[in-house]
């Protein structure tokens, strides 16, 4: 199993100071957050690439929705050959309380779910190097020969993109199929979010195993908090998850608002197993 860490702040400057930090420390990625309004992601972890060598890098997460698909992909293309190959890019719905309606965003989950999915064709389409047209519902792209065809990522065949899916809603799951990695969430039959265990976790890997088609590496991702001062316990808590498959722990301190203890989990490193 990996371990991230996941800056709860919307700061560049210290960003690059915690990106800096969590490599230091053993962690295996950084990862920021993306507002609706605020500083710029990308240009943090292009900033963060540069103070770097060894941690990935990426949002968790960022709302196709709301972003230009081949603005997002040039973007991310410049971290990953600033890093020499070390990006990670989460995408999913977003939380529309962040923001979405003061700025006129799309609130409706059923168009912003058709404006992921034409996003991820557009990310891919792009990234294979190739020129792309593309004929969608809310997206259109004429087929043109480039003066400049930007180059081709460092990671073959494509930046690693994790997508947040619903556990087990088979659109959900199906647009998961397309992508390198899940975000994993909950969701019953009647719609209702449930806490995720580690038992879902093998559902969700066996079910991989038997429909994916690609053959890139796949991660199963989660996020939750482990006791900085406690390796033993912060080991009981995460090995149940890795034992059902998860590849990646995301330690999340979304409910800490104190920088210094962010700052204190980071330097006593991620869990051991």
């Amino acid at each position: 199993m990996k371990f991230g860490f996941v800056l709860p702040s919307n700061d560049a400057k210290m960003a690059v100071a915690f990106a800096k930090e969590v490599e230091a420390a053993g962690w295996d990625g950084f990862f920021v957050w993306e507002p609706v309004w605020g500083q710029d992601p990308w240009v943090m972890l292009g900033a963060c690439a540069m103070v770097t060598e060894r941690v990935k890098l990426g949002t968790l997460l960022t709302p196709p929705s709301r972003r230009r698909p081949w603005t997002l992909a040039n973007q991310a293309l410049a971290v990953d050959l600033l890093s020499d190959g070390r990006t990670i890019l989460s995408v999913g719905l977003g939380a529309v309380d962040t923001g979405f309606e003061a700025f006129g965003e799309e609130t409706d989950r059923k168009t912003r779910a058709e404006l992921l999915d034409e996003s991820i064709d557009i990310l891919t389409g792009l990234w294979s190097g190739e020129p792309l047209e593309y004929d969608g519902k809310h997206h259109t792209i004429q087929k043109m020969d480039f003066h400049h065809q930007p180059p081709p990522s460092v990671q073959q065949p494509r930046i690693p993109i994790w997508v947040v899916g619903a556990w087990r809603r088979e659109k959900s799951m199906q647009r998961v199929l397309k992508c390198d990695g899940i975000l994993v969430a909950g969701m019953d039959e009647k719609g209702e979010w449930y806490e995720i265990q580690p038992q879902h976790v093998k559902e969700i890997k066996a079910y991989i195993n038997e429909h994916r088609q690609l053959d890139t590496p796949f991660d199963i991702i989660i996020e939750n908090t482990t006791p900085g001062d406690d390796p033993k316990a912060a080991a009981e808590k995460v090995r149940p998850w890795a034992e059902a498959g998860a590849s990646w722990w995301i330690e999340s301190m979304w409910e800490t608002e104190d920088e210094n203890a962010w700052l204190e989990r980071v330097r006593k490193g991620p869990p051991r197993l």
